[in-house]
């Protein structure tokens, strides 16, 4: 049984909503041009569908980090660009709260979808302030979330709203949150992480939280390099962490305590600088000269990763293999990820990936679309990896269908 409303819940005709969305997107300074509408596109669906049943949409969201009303950071430009997304009119308001919002929305009709101003005009909204949030409920009928990639903050249109009125999962924040169910909560095993990048140290809590859910850990990027040297390999003069040896360690051993196989390269693409069109090798790591760095893993440890998959039901992925901003220390990624999707796309696999690089490395190697599932919600993904109870999501599970 689920444990929030969604929007089969919802007799949305004649409501007005309050829709929590994410429309912080990157855009170009010089012209306001959105340069990645991924996040708008996927809001459409909760859009579409309620302005379809007859409600008065009412959009909420932050862009950026403004100290007060900084016009740069507006939505109104945003707000064009929601418009192509949906393929329909949406109204802009230039203030957030007060009198003047109520009377443009009282004027507003069945199906109308309209954009007011960047909620982190207020300080109140970070500070989640309870009037603050009170204010915004009384704009709506309802509310409905549609920013998983905002739930790890306690803040006024994501939290504290909820505590005011009939609160909803939207289509994006429920596939979220059944993608991820699916993956860790209740998977198919078993179940294999990748997780790359630079640090052990800033992946501490989601290390220590997979190792208790997964069946196999396959680690890549610096952070493997740390695990190898606290096993007493030869990692020459790559990047690690030399003061986390010992916690390393400790991941190793709780790690076997639990039954979680933890997969290293057994060999390397090396070069002696992270740039362009450098000489490299493929070098099994007992062969790394004294001035070479592993920069992505080898042919026999993506090979190894393919055999593994053969095996496996379901993959979390976080994180590139390799510095794959830079060819071709992007091989590893993109041939692991390339197996992945293959097997997703064949139904043999479940695949949930995400955070800012992985999406980023995967859209690269072309097989974004052939995950089963692919967040674009950053921080609030990795809080969820690492166990962590997300502020958004609770205040939705408060709620009593």
């Amino acid at each position: 049984m689920k444990k929030y409303r969604t929007l089969d819940d919802l007799n949305a005709a004649g409501q007005t909503v309050l829709v929590r969305a994410d429309l912080n997107v990157p855009i170009d300074s010089a012209t306001g041009v959105v340069r990645d509408a991924t996040r708008i596109i996927r809001l459409a669906p909760t859009m579409v569908e309620l302005a379809n049943q007859g409600a008065r949409v009412v959009v909420i969201s932050h862009f950026g980090r403004p100290q007060g009303h900084e016009k740069q950071y507006t939505l109104e430009k945003i707000s064009l660009a929601f418009a192509h997304a949906l393929n329909r009119e949406v109204k802009f308001f230039p203030d957030t709260i007060g009198d003047g919002v109520r009377r443009e929305i009282s004027h507003m009709k069945n199906g109308d979808i309209l954009v007011l101003e960047n909620t982190r005009f207020y300080k109140e909204e970070e500070a989640n302030d309870a009037a603050f949030a009170a204010q915004l409920a009384s704009l709506a009928n309802v509310y409905v979330n549609d920013a998983f990639s905002c739930a790890h903050r306690a803040h006024a249109s994501t939290a504290g709203v909820a505590h005011h009125l009939p609160s909803y999962a939207g289509r994006l924040m429920q596939a979220e949150l059944e993608a991820l169910s699916t993956a860790l909560e209740n998977p198919k095993r078993p179940v294999l992480a990748v997780v790359g990048g630079s640090k052990i140290s800033t992946k501490l809590s989601l290390l220590n939280n997979l190792i208790a859910k997964v069946n196999s850990l396959a680690l890549g990027g610096a952070m493997a390099n740390t695990m190898l040297l606290a096993r007493g390999q030869n990692i020459a003069k790559s990047l690690a962490e030399h003061d986390m040896l010992d916690i390393a360690r400790d991941i190793m051993t709780t790690a076997s305590k639990q039954n979680c196989e933890i997969l290293l390269p057994i060999d390397a693409c090396a070069g002696k600088k992270l740039a362009p069109d450098q000489p490299v090798r493929m070098v099994t790591l007992d062969k790394l000269e004294a001035d070479e760095m592993i920069l992505d893993i080898g042919p026999q440890s993506i090979t190894a990763l393919q055999r593994k998959l053969t095996s496996c039901r379901t993959v979390l992925w976080n994180g590139p293999l390799g510095a794959f901003e830079i060819k071709p220390f992007d091989t590893g990624t993109n041939m692991v990820a390339q197996a992945v999707a293959e097997r997703s796309t064949a139904g043999q696999l479940v695949s949930v990936a995400g955070g800012g690089d992985t999406v980023a490395a995967l859209n690269a190697a072309g097989v974004a679309d052939h995950f089963t599932y692919l967040s674009t919600a950053g921080g609030a993904f990795l809080e969820w990896l690492e166990g962590k109870e997300l502020p958004g999501v609770k205040a939705l599970l408060l709620q009593r269908a």
